[in-house]
């Protein structure tokens, strides 16, 4: 169900994208469908199909992103961190660190070619 439901939203998504592309742009900034070459639709008749789509295929898109909201937000359990198990306890002694690390072997050059 869920798949269906992201299809179909993208489907309605790249829909939405081309229709508001080919929508005549008064500033000649984005739209495709501007400028004074002549289409199958001219004027008036191709400025209200192209708002009608737009506005149809954004109430498909907001119905559909609620929807899939609804369902992500269903199928998950709540969690609770009193219900996790406690972490293990640390050792009472803690071990000495190793000996022979980067840092002691530097301490060691130092302290051999410092002058006495």
């Amino acid at each position: 169900m869920q798949q269906v439901l992201i299809v179909i939203h993208l489907i309605v998504v790249v829909a939405l994208v081309g229709v508001i592309l080919l929508q005549r742009s008064d500033s000649g900034a984005l739209g495709i469908g501007g400028g004074n070459s002549g289409g199958f639709m001219t004027g008036r008749g191709q400025a209200n199909a192209l708002t009608r789509m737009t506005a149809i295929l954004a109430t498909i898109f907001f119905v559909t992103s609620m929807i899939l909201a609804i369902l992500a937000g269903a199928t998950r359990q709540p969690k609770s961190i009193f219900d996790t198990t406690a972490p293990a306890s640390a050792p009472a002694n803690p071990a000495a660190p190793p000996s022979g690390g980067v840092l002691d072997q530097l301490k060691q050059l130092e302290n051999q070619s410092a002058p006495k």
